[in-house]
């Protein structure tokens, strides 16, 4: 072999070499991307591989960037998911276009894969629940915990906890009115007492609200908290009415405090304040902080509208609104939408009707955690009912709505930092 050949095949080598270091992989989140959640599962994928992802947030509808890696554009390709590769010039412009202080724009580095859990039981199926279902579509790993997990204390090894579509007040989701009699239910209501009592509580409220004080603990102490449908409006019912016994006799044996309303502590929740109780067992209805039941909005002008803000000062919510679309199909569930009467004011409203005068997506801080609650049950089923088929999302895969769910999913993954809400 010449010399002049070795020269060439090192100078060729290291102009590769430096080509292939110089590339970005470009994962666009607009109207061109061809799956949008699972978008989100490739962010996933590299940061479990302990590589850097950008999020460019109101860039492209909040796009993804990382290092250009072979492996990364062939798992782009096997999961159907739009990329683009790009030269270091072009990345350096995109972030110098972005820095511009006139520009609402930001990039924020993800370093972290995330560490999820869903409290759900064990028995429940992926398409019981939106998140679920998502993260499965996604191919976001994450691990099923309960009661147990939860009091044992295991669930602080996660960085992320999703609430399913939990009734925290112990009244088995006020189903009992229509449903009291078939044989689903009956099994909810022996498990859910044959577990309250294996753990030591005599009643099924008191094991929920030892569950919630915990999650609380959770957040206190830096978790991220997700909460959809009922789990969201139940979660701070319970947190209120600590030391109140809220149930009638068909959910606990005895009947509930006629002072219930008058002992509520507001002060203990996350959310929402001045609330009223429904207390009929019959209803199938907790409080007026859901308004599934007053609210006059016809299903083909059923939306709400993301918030703008600012990427630079408000990087949180930001993150969070990710998305192509700032209007957002609306979607029911047993608490579709909150009235924004009994929010409280250091509550930050991300998503709202309002001409309904209702938020659908709302989220607050509560010591070193934060925690974000959506309304609704499915964002790809209007109205879901008991027994309904689930939802197929590769027929959804560009879902704004499911989106929103995921954006919460790598919040967790971004540079620890101070940020402003």
């Amino acid at each position: 072999m010449s010399r002049k050949f070795i020269i060439l095949l090192i100078l060729f080598s290291l102009l590769f070499g430096k080509t292939a270091q110089s590339a970005f992989l470009l994962i666009p989140m607009d109207d061109i991307q061809k799956n949008h959640l699972k978008a989100y599962g490739i962010a996933y994928w590299v940061l479990q591989r302990n590589l850097e992802v950008k999020w460019l947030l109101n860039y492209r509808g909040g796009s993804f960037m990382c290092d250009y890696v072979k492996e990364i554009e062939t798992e782009c390709v096997i999961r159907n998911v739009s990329y683009e590769i790009i030269a270091d010039v072009q990345s350096e412009k995109i972030l110098n276009d972005i820095a511009q202080p006139e520009i609402n724009m930001d990039a924020v580095k993800l370093q972290k894969a995330p560490k999820v859990a869903v409290y759900s039981p064990k028995d429940k199926l992926p398409w019981d629940d939106a998140v679920t279902l998502v993260l499965t579509y996604a191919e976001i790993p994450y691990d099923i915990i309960y009661d147990e997990e939860v009091l044992s204390g295991d669930f602080k090894k996660y960085d992320w906890l999703h609430l399913h579509h939990e009734d925290f007040t112990g009244q088995y989701g006020k189903f009992y009115g229509a449903y009291h009699n078939m044989s689903w239910y009956k099994k909810q209501v022996q498990n859910a007492e044959e577990m309250a009592n294996r753990l030591g509580f005599k009643k099924v409220s008191q094991l929920k609200l030892a569950v919630a004080k915990s999650i609380k603990s959770f957040v206190a102490t830096g978790g991220f908290l997700f909460s959809m449908c009922s789990a969201t409006d139940t979660y701070d019912i319970a947190l209120a009415s600590e030391n109140v016994d809220i149930c009638e006799s068909m959910f606990d044996g005895d009947p509930g405090d006629p002072d219930m309303q008058q002992k509520l502590d507001f002060s203990k929740t996350f959310a929402f304040k001045d609330f009223t109780l429904v207390r009929n067992p019959y209803e199938y209805e907790f409080s007026d902080i859901d308004v599934t039941t007053t609210r006059k909005v016809q299903k083909n002008s059923d939306y709400f509208t993301l918030f703008d803000f600012s990427a630079k000062w408000d990087p949180v919510p930001t993150m969070l609104c990710q998305n192509h679309t700032n209007i957002i199909k609306g979607f029911m569930g047993q608490t579709t939408a909150f009235n924004k009467n009994l929010i409280k004011t250091n509550v930050l409203i991300m998503g709202e009707n309002k001409v309904a005068n209702e938020a659908r997506y709302i989220h607050g801080e509560y010591l070193k955690g934060t925690w974000s609650f959506f309304g609704g049950h499915d964002p790809e089923d209007y109205q879901h009912f008991v027994g309904d088929p689930p939802t197929d999302l590769n027929l959804h895969p560009n879902s704004p709505g499911y989106r929103l769910i995921l954006n919460n999913i790598l919040f967790p993954a971004a540079k620890k930092k101070k940020l402003k809400t």
